[in-house]
């Protein structure tokens, strides 16, 4: 109950200190894109890793840890530990000011592990376990963990409501249903579940509060990220609609000029060039150049050229609007499946 308390206490701290903080970082135009995921990134993982660090330094050393034995350690070899140490503890030899309280947690730690029934329910339950002589019991097991995910659950899905949060609690969710499944393996398992070589000193029910201790980080880091990373397509659709609106609209009045420069031609029979003989009839030197700019703008050629001009300054405002909604379509779903795929890899090869 008191850890539950404790990942609540967590959830309220990354949310309402946390999460701003971490918003603050990611508004645009503080800084570039990629340097503020990266800081939002190193923020949430340092945050985490100091908090959890505090709290683990506060639960003291475990029974392995005091030891100096890992769980796959026989019986014997904690009873050869045990020996070794309490004639550097014990309070006859030991000048430390809190010496009887060593040698007191020395002796309680092996009066657990060198019973295997014990172990097992410390292993599980930590010490709350053996004060309360607990043990495993299945159904009231999966009891308090459908209590636990479902109050998260509801959590998870009032905090990340609305569309900018939609690929937040996907990722959030799937987070939570991974941890899920972690921790239903961790604790049926009849034998260790954990390799020996991963955290040896660290049991079960300790590696469990790892997990309830970063998910709300987790969470929070999805919650932030994902509004960062969101992708308003409605909106994006609409603007290359409008986009594509106007530039119609260009197309038609240009066209519209171009017939109109055609007719204007056909009727007044412009024409320049040479004469009979050697005389020419000819305008002067400014007027010449002047008509001949109006005649290249009136001529089809130079209606064409002004149209391309015209449509030019519409280019910036279609392309990044088709290719930030293309590159939405194809990159999340591919990017969830790879995902799906190294976690499920990943959690066959730790526990399988």
């Amino acid at each position: 109950m008191a850890d539950d308390l404790g990942a609540i206490g967590s959830f309220f701290f990354y949310v309402f200190i946390v999460h701003p903080a971490t918003a603050w970082i990611l508004r645009p135009g503080r800084f570039e894109r990629s340097k503020s995921i990266m800081y939002a990134i190193a923020f949430l993982a340092a945050l985490a890793a100091v908090k959890t660090g505090i709290e683990m330094n506060e639960k003291g050393p475990n029974h392995y840890s005091l030891l100096n034995v890992d769980r796959a350690s026989s019986p014997l070899d904690i009873k050869r530990a045990y020996k070794k140490l309490s004639l550097v503890l014990h309070p006859d030899k030991n000048d430390a000011p809190d010496a009887e309280e060593q040698f007191d947690n020395l002796k309680k730690s092996y009066d657990v592990l060198i019973d295997m029934e014990y172990r097992e329910v410390y292993n599980k339950f930590g010490a709350a376990g053996i004060e309360s002589n607990k043990r495993f019991d299945e159904s009231t097991f999966f009891m308090e963990l459908g209590v636990f995910y479902v109050t998260w659950g509801i959590m998870v899905y009032m905090l990340t409501l609305g569309k900018k949060s939609g690929e937040a609690r996907q990722w959030t969710f799937t987070g939570l249903i991974l941890m899920l499944v972690i921790e239903i393996a961790i604790m049926t398992s009849t034998e260790n579940p954990l390799p020996e070589w991963l955290f040896p000193t660290t049991t079960e029910y300790e590696m469990i509060w790892l997990l309830h201790t970063l998910f709300p980080a987790f969470m929070n880091g999805c919650r932030s990220m994902g509004s960062y990373l969101y992708v308003d397509l409605d909106e994006k659709q609409r603007a290359l609609l409008k986009a594509l609106q106007e530039q119609n609209q260009d197309i038609l009045l240009v066209l519209r000029d171009v017939q109109i420069g055609i007719q204007n031609l056909q009727t007044s029979g412009v024409s320049s060039g040479p004469r009979l003989g050697n005389s020419t009839l000819t305008p002067s030197t400014a007027g010449l150049s002047a008509a001949s700019d109006v005649t290249a703008r009136a001529t089809p050629t130079g209606k064409i050229k002004e149209l391309q001009n015209r449509l030019q300054p519409n280019k910036p405002n279609i392309a990044p609007t088709a290719n930030q909604a293309q590159a939405k379509n194809t990159g999340s779903s591919s990017l969830g499946f790879y995902g799906m795929i190294v976690a499920y890899v990943a959690i066959s090869y730790m526990f399988g």
